[in-house]
């Protein structure tokens, strides 16, 4: 056989082998799992907590013990919402004091200090007493202007709706939301007259939502009509707005997440003197809500 041929005959052999190779490569190439590609993943949001303090006059002073509680287990509100009794609480809270510095202003409160009394025939008491009071204590920061996002609930007189202030007075505007018929005189806010949240919203879960929270407590400090007293005008107003009250604040509540209930029958309304009592009725009450608030927290 020549050698031309022969050459060319091996040449043609190396060309096959190399593309039977190639072809093999290719097979195998095709054949093997491809390698998971690594991705990022993002933490999970921490969810923003919303603390919805209801109302309840004296029976306000649960909330502190309340704070106090959740405090000491790390679990800190992101936003603050408060009506009537809890705006008070609410306000003192977003400026910055924590439970120990509003247990040391409860010490000095007593019912003299709001006693601003009147006779203009819309309430026995003005309300520019608390204004002061709480304006004196955040030392005239606004609302915008506190250390945590915090909005009060008042009622508009004149039209039934439910009111949320974020900015502004804050003293004027927890002034507004504690404005309980009868007793207050309504409050004059920005043209508007005002009186208590609780009449729309006794426990404002609603609005902490509205704000952005994400996982709502609710505490509910309001007192039963069972053994309230209805012997004087007064009386019959609170227990009206107490009735009142309860029926709108339990649909309200369906919506919090968790809803603390500080055990208080024997705290009257107006009984400054059982705060300790109240106080610690608010850190038992927290602590057995403890478990259910770090289960659904994931905590």
């Amino acid at each position: 056989m020549p050698a031309q041929i022969i050459s060319s005959l091996a040449t043609t052999r190396r060309r096959i082998l190399l593309a039977g190779a190639l072809l093999c490569l290719g097979a195998c190439t095709t054949l093997q799992p491809a390698k998971p590609q690594a991705t990022a993943v993002d933490p999970p949001r921490k969810l923003k907590i919303g603390l919805a303090l209801g109302g309840g006059a004296a029976r306000g002073f649960a909330h502190i013990g309340v704070i106090k509680m959740l405090e000491s287990q790390g679990i800190v509100a992101d936003y603050v919402v408060g009506t009537s009794a809890g705006a008070v609480v609410g306000s003192l809270y977003a400026a910055g004091n924590d439970a120990f510095a509003m247990q040391k202003i409860a010490q000095q409160l007593d019912e003299k200090i709001f006693a601003d009394w009147t006779f203009g025939g819309r309430g026995f008491l003005k309300g520019e007493a608390l204004q002061d009071f709480i304006n004196q204590h955040l030392h005239n920061r606004p609302l915008e202007k506190l250390g945590k996002p915090f909005a009060t609930v008042a009622t508009d007189l004149k039209t039934g709706e439910r009111v949320v202030f974020r900015t502004g007075d804050t003293g004027m505007a927890v002034r507004a939301s504690a404005a309980v018929p009868g007793v207050f005189q309504p409050t004059q806010f920005r043209g508007h007259s005002y009186v208590d949240g609780g009449l729309t919203s006794p426990v404002p879960v609603q609005a902490a939502r509205e704000m952005g929270a994400d996982f709502v407590i609710a505490v509910d400090i309001s007192a039963q009509p069972d053994g309230q007293p209805v012997d004087s005008l007064s009386s019959i107003l609170w227990q009206t707005t107490t009735i009142m009250g309860g029926v709108i604040g339990r649909n309200e509540m369906r919506d919090a997440d968790i809803v603390i209930r500080p055990k208080l029958p024997y705290v009257k309304s107006w009984d400054f003197t059982a705060r300790h009592d109240a106080m610690l009725e608010g850190e038992r009450a927290a602590l057995a809500a403890l478990p259910a608030i770090r289960q659904k927290l994931g905590r």
